[in-house]
């Protein structure tokens, strides 16, 4: 019963947090007001700009800034023991994501969907603009390169879930083409499509379906398939082609889709934990007893084997469940360029981390209870605590993407197998719910690379009426131009094979894993520049800003140590690259800080130029 009021008890407090603390931000704080322009109408053209219903764009937002995210931090973090996460996934969503989300939402919403990096340069500092660029150009090519083979190796340990993922993607696009020609709501088109993949995860282990899946994915666990290299090269293309498409083609039917598989997956990880507290889990053998729910991890760890501190890794491994810089990007990049309404960004940008956060609660009682009712062991099907144990016996053995992937797909699929459904289907639904929501995360972070690439090469362009085309980084101010630069560099790395390993067909695509180390903090750290910029906005239209000095801070000491820490390991393992980035990333960062050091005292009450922003200034507002 335990597992069951945590559950039911985040979604209560959730609830209580959208309707208390979300709606004082959107009404006395970011003063929302659904008569104002918006990006999306008054630069309406088609493909990026585009007026779009609120549902539709919760949708979007939502798996672009889920991913894997909310799955592989909670699902390693809980190595520490399961109350610490919890509890940073449930006070940080609602008091620090949430508000980060929101925020950078607003604030690109008022400067014509510009990214957090561009609008920098108007609310710090020019060269902060500069910089920013750079830290979320850093962080976005780190995100292509490792997502290709996040994706290749969902797929390969769960094949089922191949040809549902790929088959959503036609589908989806002629659902964008159909309702932009007609018009018609997308709702009862993307049921359809849903009820179509799930009955190819169904009949994925059967037939020509089964073929397919295993020609491709090959045994499970077992790299038979296509190599992960051509994967990578497979679905780069594919985000290329994605990222120049109008929103409303791919874009948008596609998410909404995976937001109606997230709605459908999550209800019935709910249900089935509800029956598994009532009545508890599938028996282990046939006739056999019911397992009984209970959480099966400590409570706290202090020193599991091999594991980091947990302060300040707790608060970098848990990311997109609580707070992550990724999410700035989303936001200020496609989110806000699809808003007709700014009284819709609450819904979107708050209502969608803090739902975030429910799904992060889920995952970790799947890891810390749902896995205790019955897991695959060397000896046969272990139980209660021995399954926790066998997952999480150190870090190297909880750290791998398989392991985390694994905890939390067998802990979810034990509450389907609750409610009677056949383990084989409940584990690929939920396969195929992790790989859909990565593949989101892969075409999204290709579009905002398209963005940040044209936001850098135009500030090295002359902006002369004659002959700019004449300049080597014209090319990379057009969206083909850009696209292609972000894939190629993403490409090349992922190309190359992971540290201290020899080259070859099957080590080859695995080359973001070189950098990946980085990301962690790196992302993080962006989460305090973002909140810096948002925080510099508001102190510059005398707006409070003590609701969100607290989360700034912390979101800048807390990564920053991490990253110091990682340097120290860096040098100490002779990883010297990485700690020469890591260098970089820290003096990019106190650079940053110490530009708003020297801005502060000036700024108060002193708004910036709005020649690229839609806000009209207000009575008593001085423009710099």
């Amino acid at each position: 019963m335990q597992t069951l009021a945590i559950a039911l008890g985040a979604l209560v407090f959730y609830l209580i947090a959208y309707h208390t603390y979300g709606k004082f931000l959107a009404r006395k704080i970011f003063k929302l007001n659904p008569e104002a322009r918006v990006p999306s109408v008054e630069m309406e053209d088609g493909n990026d700009y585009v007026p779009t219903r609120k549902g539709v764009i919760f949708g979007h937002h939502f798996t672009s800034i889920a991913g894997t995210g909310p799955i592989v931090g909670p699902a390693l973090a809980v190595i520490w023991g399961w109350v610490p996460a919890l509890l940073w996934v449930l006070f940080g969503s609602i008091l620090i994501g949430a508000v980060h989300d929101f925020g950078a939402l607003v604030v690109s919403i008022r400067n014509r969907g510009q990214t957090v990096g561009d609008i920098a340069g108007r609310v710090l500092s020019k060269r902060t603009r500069l910089l920013f660029l750079s830290v979320l150009f850093l962080s976005l090519t780190i995100v292509l390169a490792i997502f290709g083979l996040v994706i290749a190796s969902v797929w390969d340990l769960y094949p089922q879930s191949i040809f549902p993922c790929l088959i959503q993607i036609p589908l989806a696009v002629l659902i964008g083409v159909y309702l932009h020609r007609r018009g018609v709501n997308i709702l009862i088109p993307s049921i359809i499509t849903l009820g179509l993949m799930y009955l190819t995860i169904f009949y994925g282990n059967v037939g020509v379906l089964g073929a397919f899946n295993e020609l491709l994915g090959g045994e499970p666990g077992v790299i038979d398939g296509i190599p992960t290299i051509a994967w990578v090269a497979i679905l780069l293309l594919y985000s290329y082609i994605a990222s120049v498409l109008p929103v409303w083609a791919l874009l948008q039917p596609r998410d909404f889709i995976n937001s109606l598989q997230l709605i459908s997956a999550l209800g019935l990880i709910v249900i089935g934990l509800v029956v598994a507290g009532l009545i508890g889990g599938a028996p282990i053998t046939p006739g056999g007893d019911r397992q009984s729910l209970e959480i099966v991890a400590p409570a706290f760890r202090a020193a599991p084997e091999g594991a980091p501190w947990i302060f300040p890794f707790l608060f970098i491994t848990i990311a997109c469940g609580a707070i992550s810089g990724f999410h700035c990007l989303v936001s200020s990049g496609t989110s806000s360029k699809q808003v007709k309404s700014e009284s819709d960004a609450q819904f979107v940008g708050y209502g969608s981390m803090l739902t975030e956060g429910f799904l992060a609660t889920l995952v970790i009682l799947a890891c810390v209870a749902g896995l205790g009712l019955g897991t695959k062991g060397a000896d046969g099907i272990l139980v209660g605590s021995d399954a926790y144990d066998a997952r999480y016996d150190s870090w190297a053995a909880a750290g791998s993407l398989g392991a985390k992937v694994g905890a939390f797909v067998e802990g979810a699929a034990n509450f389907l197998v609750a409610l009677g459904l056949s383990a084989p289907f409940a584990i690929a639904l939920m396969g195929v719910f992790v790989a859909s929501f990565a593949a989101t995360t892969l075409d999204t972070a290709c579009r905002l690379q398209r963005y940040v690439v044209q936001e850098l090469a135009s500030t090295f362009v002359p902006r002369k009426v004659s002959g700019p085309s004449r300049h080597p980084l014209f090319i990379l101010t057009n969206k083909h131009g850009a696209t292609i630069f972000a894939i190629i560099l993403a490409g090349a790395l992922a190309a190359l094979p992971p540290p201290e390993v020899a080259w070859t067909l099957n080590s080859a695509g695995k080359g973001g894993l070189i950098l990946w180390p980085l990301f962690g903090a790196t992302n993080q750290l962006l989460a305090g520049l973002a909140f810096l910029v948002i925080t510099f906005w508001l102190w510059r239209r005398s707006l409070p800003v003590w609701f969100i000095i607290p989360p700034t801070i912390v979101m800048l000491i807390l990564p920053g140590i991490a990253m110091a820490i990682k340097v120290y390991e860096f040098f100490q393992n002779s990883q010297f690259l990485l700690a020469v980035m890591g260098l970089a990333t820290i003096a990019l960062q106190l650079w940053i800080i110490l530009e708003a050091k020297s801005a502060w005292p000036r700024a108060r009450g002193v708004i910036e130029d709005l020649s690229g922003s839609t806000e009209t200034l207000p009575d008593g507002g001085r423009s710099c």
